[in-house]
């Protein structure tokens, strides 16, 4: 069987150095808010190129944290409008509506997965605050559209950055950058091109095991070059307190562990030569699926993009995932019911969104990542076009 992501497979590339990380952590006897953290918080707020960088539990609670810190310093109040892709992980908009702010649905173009920027700005009313972007299965989401809208309207841009890690705005190839001594890495830091992440207001990182850049368990971290709501943030994440005993504010309990920040620090240093892998892999698929009933991404979409997912359209999604499967290969559906169908949505059940339907109801996800040859993708390759033959 080839493996949708074989995550055992992902560790133990760097096993030795993973172990290493552990031990010192184990052995040092503090365990949370410590040396590992603040290594891991300097290393990658300067890869991502942003001032701040506050580790956290999960990527959920760092959406959170960002729009509730806003919350707090006056920039939003309940039941002001975010806007956001209709098309994304619920995640996304459960963030929303957990500090009682309204999403406002947006179409994708179907040919990026990303949210239209050219409808934006007619989803717009006066009580419109924000607009969250997505960088969905790795795809940078920003235009400068998008940009020019939140500056125009005064509107905060933040990101979810849970499936781009690494991903850049503008082009460039930036891989080879690491902190860590890798052979054909240097330590330069480009302004530009941007890397997702720091390209708005804020930004939220998700580090659950199978993302591009993974922890052994959850983890998460929010970005940003705003002072006033990295501070905000940082003490809303630690009960609401900036000083201990201290409660000014309702906060929660989320932080990143010293074990998961020291195994991300290591794995950062190699994140840009997975993505190029990630790419090179990709690019493979792009070249040679060649079948009327799957729609592959364009080589257009190649630009920009770190691949966490690689997904392809069928309309007979089920019978192609059953074929692959029979066939020795291992797919996931990202995502089957989209958010306005589910049940905590009953509310939204009613409105028209047929891009973001005919996505979740076409789109499957191939093996694409750092372990795979190029022989099990040329496998894939071949079954893919053989589909409906």
């Amino acid at each position: 069987m080839i493996k949708y992501l074989e995550l055992k497979k992902v560790t133990e590339r760097h096993a030795g150095e993973i172990n290493d990380a552990v031990r010192r952590v184990v052995d040092s006897g503090w365990y949370l808010q410590g040396d590992a953290n603040a290594a891991f918080e300097t290393d990658y707020s300067r890869y991502i190129g942003t001032a701040h960088c506050i580790g956290c539990a999960n990527g959920l609670d760092a959406l959170t944290l960002i729009l509730r810190a806003y919350i707090e310093l006056g920039v939003m109040n309940e039941g002001d409008e975010v806007i956001v892709p209709a098309n994304t992980y619920i995640a996304t908009i459960l963030a929303i509506t957990a500090n009682r702010l309204v999403p406002v649905l947006v179409e994708p173009r179907i040919e990026t997965f990303q949210i239209d920027d050219s409808l934006i700005e007619r989803a717009l009313t006066d009580r419109t605050r924000a607009v969250m972007i997505v960088h969905l299965y790795g795809k940078c989401a920003y235009t400068d559209a998008i940009g020019d809208i939140c500056r125009r309207h005064n509107l905060k841009l933040i990101e979810d950055n849970a499936q781009a890690h690494g991903c850049t705005f503008g082009g460039a190839d930036v891989s080879g950058w690491c902190e860590k001594k890798v052979a054909g890495c240097g330590n330069e830091v480009l302004d530009s091109p941007r890397r997702t992440g720091s390209l708005g207001s804020a930004a939220a990182h998700s580090f659950y095991p199978g993302k591009n850049l993974g922890a052994l368990g959850d983890g998460g971290a929010v970005t940003t070059d705003d002072s006033e709501l990295a501070e905000m943030v940082r003490t809303l994440a630690n009960y609401g307190s900036s000083r201990k005993y201290i409660f000014p504010y309702e906060g929660r309990n989320s932080r990143l562990d010293e074990i998961q920040a020291a195994v991300l620090d290591v794995k950062l240093a190699y994140l840009d030569i997975d993505n190029e892998c990630r790419r090179r892999l990709a690019a493979l698929y792009i070249d040679n699926v060649r079948n009327p009933f799957i729609t592959i991404p364009t080589e257009d979409y190649c630009s920009d993009n770190v691949f966490h997912i690689f997904p392809v359209l069928c309309n007979r999604r089920d019978e192609l995932r059953k074929y692959l499967y029979d066939n020795g290969v291992q797919t996931v559906i990202h995502y089957p019911v989209p958010p306005h169908k589910q049940g905590c949505y009953r509310q939204m059940a009613d409105m028209s969104l047929p891009i973001t339907e005919r996505i979740h109801s076409e789109e499957l996800s191939i093996p694409c990542n750092q372990v795979l040859t190029e022989n099990e993708i040329n496998t894939v390759i071949g079954l893919l076009n053989s589909f409906g033959s």
